[in-house]
């Protein structure tokens, strides 16, 4: 039997605190200081738990890469329905939209850079439960 575990998507960045705060507030989530000072954790009421890690050496990542490797990304799901105004909320806290044309229906897919240049996608799903 498998020991139970918690898993944590750790992003790295130059500014940990206004990572954090663009998640949490992008996420409805709140922020608080890991046992690592270079550390703070995005928890949510939903399940989100997320983390963002002070790197003094960070460099953003390119999105797309001209050798079309896969990279990771955040997918958050959004109900179709609020597609646009989940867009207009992460463009307005700050992420830079990389493609962002609506794809149609449950397959509308959006991708943006976070402050820090992490790709993320707003995803059209069943409402969020």
């Amino acid at each position: 039997m498998a020991v139970p575990k918690e898993t944590v998507l750790v992003l790295d960045c130059s500014e940990h605190a206004e990572l954090a705060e663009f998640y949490a507030e992008l996420l409805g989530a709140e922020t608080r200081m890991g046992s690592d000072p270079d550390v703070m954790e995005i928890i949510g009421n939903d399940g989100v738990h997320l983390a963002v890690h002070r790197d003094h050496g960070y460099a953003p990542p390119s999105w797309p890469r001209p050798d079309d490797a896969s990279q990771a990304h955040l997918r958050i799901l959004v109900s179709q329905e609020d597609m646009d105004e989940a867009e207009r909320e992460a463009i307005g806290l700050g992420a830079r939209p990389l493609d962002t044309k609506d794809n149609g229906g449950r397959h509308d897919v959006r991708m943006y850079a976070d402050p820090a240049g992490h790709s993320f996608a707003l995803v059209a799903s069943k409402p969020p439960r």
